[in-house]
């Protein structure tokens, strides 16, 4: 079985297991474990959230049980989620685009110390405290400064869909920023949580698609075909079913049938046939020249735009 890799929404804050990214060197083999980060992040924004830290479970900060992290002075603007365009995954391979943004942060903070994290991540959500998917970069985001409180970073936004993603995450999701200074306390273990810095940002940063992949094809006979005699173009669109990680048939959409002359550049619309209950396409037209025969899909906020390669027909 596979099993989502975020958080309920009733458990929102563990969001945070998407977001253990420090803003230094990337790979870096000696600094602790995402899932340990995520812990103390979690248990510092519950503190500033509630006035204690969260102390059930196995948190490793019930002996800061009165400590609450202090705000740490770090922003996140200019956020840009694979150059604005939407992530198109498909049922098995990994998806990797690129992820960029600014930190913008206080004189006194360090942010290329070794204990301190900083990352952005995307999610699916009404907010992030109520987030129901977060998907994140695999590695370390690297972050150059280009002046004493700004630095630009540069990461990865890594989607995995046969373990993370269902249909429902075919949505715009938000991004969020997060940020955890451990200033010299064991970030697997800090025994006072008020030393520690703390924020997160996910109001108005960035926005990007999640989309499932779609396939076209397109076959038209017979071929060679007498002029003057029927042609038949079938075909069907499929796209990324997350559920069940195989490709159904998108059923009731409108795909266009295009034809282009031989020795020519451009396609012509025909016609606009709907796809049928197993997302298959069926119609006929008279030969009358030689050419290629395709099927074009617009695309629709959750599945990307698919042409069909096309299928050339002699007439004779």
């Amino acid at each position: 079985m596979r099993i989502r890799a975020t958080v309920a929404a009733v458990t929102g804050a563990l969001a945070l297991s998407a977001l253990s990214v420090p803003a230094a060197q990337a790979g870096d083999s000696d600094r602790p474990e995402r899932a340990d980060v995520a812990e103390i992040a979690q248990a510092a924004r519950d503190a500033q959230q509630t006035g204690s830290p969260e102390t059930t479970g196995k948190s490793r900060v019930a002996s800061a049980e009165d400590d609450v992290p202090y705000a740490i002075d770090v922003t996140f603007s200019k956020v840009k989620v694979n150059n604005g365009k939407p992530i198109v995954a498909g049922t098995k391979n990994q998806v990797t685009v690129p992820l960029s943004f600014t930190l913008t942060h206080g004189a006194d903070v360090d942010i290329h110390a070794e204990d301190f994290f900083a990352d952005v991540a995307i999610y699916r959500g009404a907010s992030y405290a109520e987030a129901e998917n977060v998907l994140e970069g695999d590695y370390w985001p690297t972050c150059t400064s280009v002046s004493d409180t700004v630095a630009n970073c540069k990461g990865t936004i890594d989607v995995y869909p046969y373990e993370q993603l269902f249909n429902e995450d075919a949505a715009t999701w938000k991004a969020v920023g997060y940020a955890i200074d451990f200033n010299g306390q064991n970030p697997e273990e800090p025994l006072d949580l008020s030393r520690v810095g703390y924020t997160d940002q996910d109001s108005g940063l960035a926005t990007t698609k999640l989309q499932r992949y779609s396939k076209l094809t397109v076959n038209a006979s017979p071929e060679p075909v007498a002029k003057g005699k029927t042609i038949t173009i079938t075909g069907k669109l499929t796209r990324a079913n997350w559920d069940t990680s195989t490709y159904k048939g998108y059923t009731k959409q409108p795909v266009k049938l295009q034809f282009r002359k031989k020795g020519t550049d451009t396609y012509t619309t025909l016609k606009t046939v709907y796809t049928d209950s197993t997302g298959s396409l069926k119609t006929t037209r008279t030969a009358s020249v030689d050419g290629y025969w395709r099927w074009n899909f617009a695309g629709t906020s959750t599945t990307p735009a698919v042409k069909a390669t096309g299928d050339y027909v002699d007439v004779k």
